[in-house]
């Protein structure tokens, strides 16, 4: 398959919203005042997933629009980097009432639409927010506490990424140490975009075997004593 270029990327990127515009695979369709589909550059090395939209990402059908996603464009401008820069979305594209956390059916419902995004953006590196978004692509039941700020290599989108856990702005919002933890882990997101492609396990491996199986250089004779 011939890699696609960013504009043709960008174009199924638009199709892609458009099917989210008028998705009605769980209850939320119901009761959402907007899809919040994602939002930023459609060519981001960065990326970041967090939970659910909130009341004022409902209203404007954005990401991140409330005190939330004030401090993450604080804490990317700290790093050198401005909103326009990243690709911002969420585990779901509607609000569940009250704020609620999503549910299993919600997830799996929307599921598609978001390693979809990720195939179609690309990124170098995916910051997954909080505890619903980290287990979900990590596909592990570890929570944040004990993996923020620890890169992972895993599949996604059918190409092997960088994804980095990190707290939720939310939680950060609530708690000074939790905040500290945050702004340290983002400090590290320049040199990990910098870092090359992780390579697959099994290539590592063979590249061993290969250099293992050549026969041994020659030693040269002592030209001098």
């Amino acid at each position: 398959m011939q890699p696609r270029s960013a504009e043709e990327r960008r174009a199924e990127l638009v199709q892609l919203y458009r099917e989210a515009e008028s998705c009605a695979r769980c209850p939320l369709s119901k009761t959402r005042t907007r899809v919040v589909f994602g939002a930023g550059n459609a060519d981001a090395d960065l990326m970041f997933v967090g939970e659910a939209p909130g009341m004022h990402e409902d209203q404007q059908g954005l990401p991140f629009v409330g005190r939330a996603g004030q401090l993450l464009n604080k804490l990317l401008e700290e790093i050198g980097l401005s909103r326009e820069e990243v690709f911002i979305a969420n585990v779901l594209q509607s609000r569940p009432p009250g704020n609620r956390d999503p549910q299993p059916d919600e997830i799996d419902a929307c599921k598609p639409f978001l390693h979809r995004k990720v195939e179609l953006i690309e990124p170098k590196v995916l910051c997954t927010l909080g505890n619903f978004s980290t287990k979900l692509l990590t596909r592990s039941q570890r929570g944040i506490t004990s993996v923020h700020g620890k890169p992972q290599v895993h599949e996604l989108g059918g190409r092997l990424l960088r994804v980095y856990p990190l707290f939720h702005p939310a939680a950060a919002l609530r708690s000074t140490n939790t905040l500290e933890d945050l702004r340290a882990d983002f400090a590290r997101l320049p040199a990990l975009l910098e870092e090359p492609p992780p390579v697959p396990i099994g290539a590592v491996a063979t590249v061993v075997a290969v250099a293992a199986a050549q026969p041994a250089e020659p030693t040269p004779p002592t030209l001098f004593d």
